[in-house]
């Protein structure tokens, strides 16, 4: 199992942990939200670890492409030659990467004050919440699944949807083109795309807001299997 020390927390986890909160009742338009890709050695948050990060924000309904940002994290551990065929880091190329506690900063100045937005949610959920309980700080809540909302939006249409909804599928099914698959500020852009098709579908049948959108989510929340 791989042990995280417990650290100080860092000015960025402390100005993230005590950003104000979206209120639950803001209208999704005028909410700013955080969309986040994770790229990792492999998917259990006890032994493997998080080798890349992309960030970008949604602001008025809007994917504001200024806002994108990028970083690698130089692992504790290898990097398994299957999670190389998948994102193409090899170690070398985190050879000079910060370490995690460091590259964790970047994001937190990303989300810090905003709504998180992830596909199949549970993922970032499992790794930044245990990378940020090592830095004293707690993951705020609440966390937007794209993959849930599109399998609810999908459900609307007549079909029936398969517990997990790849990106690339549900980019594809909303005419979302995808933008670099399985590298970190790819996938967190067409994520973002894909959160604001799926919120301006789901709009049609009434107002969303923070809170309706997460509550919508966490019915049909992708867990791990």
């Amino acid at each position: 199992m791989l042990s995280l020390p417990r650290r100080p927390g860092s000015a960025a986890a402390l100005a993230y942990r005590d950003a104000a909160r979206v209120p639950a009742g803001t209208p999704w338009r005028e909410a700013s939200f955080c969309v986040v890709d994770l790229e990792l050695t492999g998917l259990d948050p006890r032994q493997h670890e998080i080798v890349s990060w992309g960030a970008v924000c949604v602001e008025g309904g809007r994917v504001v492409c200024g806002t994108a940002a990028e970083g690698l994290a130089r692992p504790e551990r290898g990097v398994p030659a299957e999670a190389v065929r998948i994102h193409g880091l090899r170690p070398a190329d985190l050879a000079d990467a910060p370490p995690l506690a460091e590259a964790l900063d970047g994001l937190l100045q990303v989300m810090t004050g905003r709504v998180l937005v992830a596909h199949a949610a549970w993922v970032e959920r499992g790794f930044l919440g245990r990378a940020l309980r090592a830095r004293g700080v707690r993951l705020r809540t609440p966390v937007l699944d794209t993959c849930a909302l599109g399998r609810l939006w999908l459900a609307g249409t007549g079909v029936t949807p398969p517990s997990v909804v790849s990106l690339e599928g549900l980019a594809g099914a909303l005419g979302v083109p995808s933008s670099r698959p399985h590298e970190a500020s790819g996938d967190a852009f067409t994520t973002a795309q894909v959160f604001v098709a799926l919120a301006t579908l789901l709009e049609a049948a009434g107002p969303e807001t923070v809170d309706t959108l997460a509550a919508a989510a966490a019915r049909l929340r992708v867990q791990r299997a």
